[in-house]
């Protein structure tokens, strides 16, 4: 799965124990943001960044195009960045230093707006499970189980790993955000009840089944005197075959005697779908009126509309609604907590997002990529985003453990692992 929208990992709170203070602002120097006085940390932000940039390198490979993994996650100099596309890009080994910045600053933007979009929603979301009083014993076994089914063999997962620069606690961390998302998804979730059942069926009656149709012999002719010699002709035993070639107005009716199957109301205008549909079978009928010409027609088969019965439609029904459901229960898990915590979140400049800073400030000014068409967006991931483990659920937002507590934390951002110290107030 894509890491955008789908990220649920940070490479400092791994452990259950993560949780979130219930005081302070300030963004600690070492850290990207601090959510309700809970930071996250500059080493956890570099490792995801990371993470982005060599799935997209693998994303680029698959496609058969090579890609080097080139990392913005300097600025404002981007002096590594600058290093490294030199290094990767020969064409632009002299380019100057200041629209190699520019090129990096977008690439910072882009991946900068995810990363940081999940690792903020990354408290909200488990702080509000937390708070929901749902329960974590389970997820570690869990996880497992997920593991293996996924990664039948060590080697299957160590490829895995080394392609995607994750750790087996990125992935784990994953599942465990994921899996708590649908569980507050779930407990949002209206019943789907018989009443609400036989409604849709009701409203819907036109999905549940087939219409009449027809097939027919039906002539568009220019004029009326024309239509009238088309009919004479018919009545007088003339083939179908030999009368649309003589008088149709259309190419495909010259070529088939006019025969169209499977007619339905409303498939042609007004007058002519009038004629068809009150037309008895085998009964030559016009010439008709319409707005694009006369029409000379004759039904040969009528096939009844069918009509599928509620008990039948039903589990359809309810699958529909569920999805709907769940679509909106999603909304309204995000929007609380959005309602909870943006106003306690708060993000050191560059690593503002504005959907999820409270103190975002919008930039002055705009960058373009320069670097070279072929290789660019692969390279520096300006384009699409990379893909995270397949383990992960359907869950679209991700956070970090949440209690009462206050938390103290640190990683290994070229890892993923992490240490959590917890102490009670």
């Amino acid at each position: 799965m894509r890491i955008s929208r789908k990220l649920a990992a940070v490479a400092a709170f791994f452990v259950s124990g993560a949780v979130i203070a219930g005081c302070g602002s300030s963004v600690p120097g070492n850290s990207v943001a601090n959510v309700a006085g809970n930071p996250i940390t500059l080493q956890a932000f570099n490792h995801w960044m990371y993470v982005a940039a060599k799935e997209q390198a693998v994303q680029a490979a698959q496609q058969g195009s090579t890609a080097p993994v080139i990392i913005a996650n300097d600025p404002p100099k981007f002096t590594s960045c600058i290093k490294q596309i030199r290094v990767a890009y020969a064409t632009l080994a002299k380019s100057p230093d200041s629209t190699l910045r520019s090129d990096c600053q977008q690439v910072f933007n882009q991946y900068t707006t995810e990363v940081m979009n999940f690792l903020v929603e990354g408290y909200w979301f488990q702080a509000e499970a937390h708070q929901a009083g749902i329960s974590t014993a389970t997820l570690s076994s869990g996880f497992e189980k997920q593991l293996k089914k996924q990664f039948p063999t060590q080697t299957a997962l160590t490829s895995y790993l080394n392609s995607t620069g994750q750790t087996k606690e990125d992935m784990s961390f994953q599942y465990r955000v994921q899996t708590l998302f649908l569980k507050l998804i779930k407990r949002n979730e209206k019943p789907i009840t018989k009443s609400a059942i036989e409604a849709y069926y009701k409203s819907h009656q036109s999905s549940f089944g087939t219409p009449e149709s027809r097939t027919v012999h039906i002539v568009r002719i220019k004029s009326q005197s024309s239509a009238v010699a088309a009919s004479n002709a018919l009545k007088s035993g003339t083939s179908w075959d030999t009368v649309a070639k003589k008088y149709s107005e259309d190419a495909s009716a010259k070529a088939n005697g006019g025969l169209v199957q499977g007619v339905t109301s409303g498939q042609y205008e007004s007058a002519a779908s009038k004629a068809i549909f009150g037309a008895k079978p085998n009964t030559l009928v016009g010439p008709v009126q319409g707005l694009f010409g006369w029409y000379v027609l004759e039904v040969t088969k009528v096939v009844p509309a069918t009509v599928e019965s509620l008990a039948k439609a039903t589990p359809t029904i309810k699958a529909d609604l569920q999805q709907a459901e769940q679509a909106a229960a999603q909304t309204k898990v995000i929007a609380a907590a959005k309602q909870h915590w943006f106003k306690k979140t708060t993000c050191r400049a560059p690593y503002q997002v504005q959907a999820d800073c409270s103190n975002y400030v919008a930039p002055k000014t705009s960058t373009s990529l320069t670097l070279p068409p072929s290789s660019s967006t692969s390279a520096a991931g300006a384009s699409s985003t990379p893909t995270t483990s397949s383990t992960s659920s359907t869950a679209t937002t991700s956070s970090t453990a949440t209690t009462s507590s206050t938390a103290t934390t640190s990683s290994t951002a070229t890892t993923g692992t992490s240490t959590t110290k917890t102490k009670k107030k």
